[in-house]
């Protein structure tokens, strides 16, 4: 488990990493035709670096997957992490 838990924000539409309270990486989505559209990923500036982006991005799969929920990974960082992690391509709505 890791140290950074990532939540899901309905009220903001979007996965939230945090590091000591605060938002270090999130993750905005749109519920589209029954499945979650991962719109954007990036992380806070002053936290670059620490690999948080990748963190959340298991963890936010992982998550997803746990609800059943299947996934369009519009934004790049998303669509690359899922190429690189072929153990969540099942997870990609067709």
């Amino acid at each position: 488990m890791s140290d950074y838990p990532v939540q899901d924000n309905p009220a903001r539409r979007r996965f939230e990493l945090l590091v000591d309270g605060e938002v270090g990486a999130l993750a905005t989505y749109h519920v589209r035709d029954g499945a979650i559209m991962i719109l954007h990923t990036e992380t806070a500036p002053a936290m670059q670096g620490r690999g948080l982006a990748s963190e959340l991005a298991r963890q936010t799969l992982d998550q997803l997957r746990e609800r059943g929920d299947r996934v369009i990974p519009s934004c790049p960082f998303f669509a690359h992490y899922i190429a690189e992690h072929p153990e969540y391509a099942d997870l990609v709505a067709r």
